[in-house]
């Protein structure tokens, strides 16, 4: 910063109190120099100072009271009118958007900070040939041309101008939305045929890139090919990224915090602990609270010492209350029958019988135990404790091969097929209580299923569920969008659980990271009513961990 000009007298021509005034702090002088516009050289503090004493001293300048009026007010309106600063330097880049794209996440025109967003007129053919129906992307499709109404029909449309995509209240969007209204000089190779939908779009972005060559041009699809045959022809192309929570798969909540060696050395002088319903409580204050978030696990197994299991009841300030596990490993503490077989299935079980826990999510590989644990949690707390009235059982119906047709039946039988995990845990259930007799064993098995209603998602919607122990299975085949339907579900006295294996996700366009598993698992931690498992070592059979591990 350059330090202001000398006053042109000497200091002496002040009087005594303006010259101890100049020992004091330089917060007078930062209010005074914000207010000043920048087309105003900076004044000296000789002058801030001698503006606010009651006989200004006699300067050869003029004094500065007179103009300081007139920046202070001229620049108060400019600043409720500063426009939105770029993120960016530079000219702002020009988006080109694809048909999936749009189809894909309808209020992705909005998703672009401050870079301006491009749509050939292909796209628009290509929207309206997808809207009808009543599928997702048919949605989708209605959605975007609404939102394209909504921005062309409000004030004029100049199309060289384009149109600000805030105007509808979407503050978050800077740029600007352009049309293609003219017939764009196209020159693709050859070998590629003019009259298919991708090709035409490539030729836009090529003369785009080729009239615009003072800002980048990047063309944003979800088809991979598509993107190949840009970046083959030197064009830019990106995959739309807003639609994912994680980049990367590993970096998703774990649920799960080993605690350091040195736990007891560290935390150990401050550490308040007392014993309360069964469990003991611990009260830590140390640089390990800010890692920890509420109904997160932390264990600590030392070799010769006691191992600790506990869970994060509470963070206030900078302590932590640490709660004790319920031992679900011993049979004594066995849920209808089954036991937890290691650590990761013990935090589960803590989690499915906890009142207080409204959203569980348990991640894992196949063979974790995920559907034995969620199931026998729910028959213990619907036919022993009586806490929900009963199950409601769901899942997305994706096929891994080929679709085999429709099914016949009502809406139970046509998920009967869907269903073929429940009906073997069911069956591992049944066998718990060796002492039933077949008769027993029988009668039992018609009493659970009873309590157990099998729905299909496609007639979720303004449903609300009261008391009920609702499973959602293979929820890593959701949407964002279909989690956000499903848990909105809950009524009063409900708890909801989703459990899948982000390494098989069948439904197109879906990855780890879009997800509506990986939406749900990263919005909910630290919740307090909500908590995340991801179970790691498999228990069906040493064959199916292999097979895990190996294919």
């Amino acid at each position: 910063m350059p330090l202001p000009k000398p006053p042109t007298r000497k200091a002496a021509l002040l009087s005594a109190n303006d010259f101890e005034k100049q020992a004091a702090p330089r917060a007078k002088a930062r209010p005074s120099t914000r207010s000043v516009s920048p087309a105003e050289p900076a004044s000296s503090p000789t002058e801030l100072r001698a503006a606010v004493t009651a006989a200004p001293p006699v300067l050869d300048r003029p004094a500065p009271t007179a103009p300081r009026a007139t920046p202070a007010t001229t620049t108060a309106p400019a600043a409720t009118a500063k426009p939105k600063r770029q993120r960016g330097s530079g000219p702002a880049k020009l988006f080109v958007l694809d048909t999936n794209v749009l189809m894909h996440d309808p209020t992705c025109l909005f998703r672009f900070e401050e870079h301006d967003v491009f749509l050939p007129m292909i796209t628009l053919e290509e929207l309206d040939g997808h809207k009808k129906g009543m599928s997702e992307v048919a949605r989708n499709a209605r959605q975007v041309s609404r939102e394209l109404d909504a921005l062309a029909t409000e004030g004029s449309l100049d199309p060289k101008a384009g149109i600000p995509l805030a105007k509808t209240g979407q503050k978050q969007a800077g740029g600007k939305l352009f049309f293609q209204t003219t017939l764009l000089d196209v020159k693709l190779p050859e070998g590629l045929p003019q009259g298919k939908a991708d090709n035409q779009i490539l030729g836009v972005v090529q003369s785009l890139r080729e009239q615009q060559p003072q800002r980048e041009v990047v063309l944003v699809s979800k088809d991979i090919n598509m993107r190949v045959k840009a970046r083959a022809l030197g064009l830019a192309a990106e995959d739309y990224y807003n639609d994912k929570t994680l980049e990367d798969g590993d970096l998703l909540y774990t649920g799960v915090l080993p605690l350091p060696a040195d736990f007891w050395e560290r935390h150990g002088k401050t550490m308040e602990s007392w014993q309360q319903g069964g469990h003991t409580f611990y009260r830590i204050s140390g640089p390990l609270v800010p890692a920890l978030l509420v109904n997160q696990f932390v264990y600590l197994e030392t070799p010769g010492a006691a191992p600790l299991y506990a869970r994060v009841a509470e963070i206030t300030g900078k302590t932590a209350v640490l709660k004790t596990l319920r031992d679900h490993t011993h049979a004594k503490n066995a849920v209808w029958g089954v036991t937890a077989r290691n650590r990761e299935q013990n935090f589960a079980l803590n989690l499915l019988m906890d009142p207080e826990c409204d959203f569980v999510t348990l991640a894992g590989t196949a063979g974790t135990g995920k559907t034995l644990m969620t199931l026998a949690a729910g028959l213990a707390q619907v036919l022993d404790e009586r806490r929900y009235s009963e199950i409601i059982v769901t899942r997305v119906t994706v096929p891994v091969g080929e679709d085999i047709g429709f099914l016949p039946g009502d809406e139970q039988e046509k998920m009967g097929p869907w269903m073929g995990a429940l009906d073997d845990n069911l069956e591992v259930l049944a066998r718990t209580d060796g002492s039933a007799g077949e008769w027993g064993r029988a009668a039992t098995n018609d009493l659970v299923r009873a309590k157990i209603k099998i729905k299909s998602m496609n007639f979720m919607r303004g449903r609300t569920f009261l008391n009920k122990y609702v499973i959602i299975d293979e929820a890593q085949n959701l949407t964002p969008k279909q989690m956000k339907t499903l848990i909105t579900r809950a009524g009063p006295g409900t708890k909801i659980i989703c459990m899948g294996n982000l390494a098989q996700i069948d439904t197109p366009y879906l990855t780890e990271g879009s997800s509506g598993m990986t939406y749900a698992v990263d919005r909910f931690k630290g919740w307090p009513h909500g908590g995340h498992v991801t179970l790691a070592r498999g228990e069906r059979s040493r064959l199916a961990d292999y097979a895990s591990d190996v294919l």
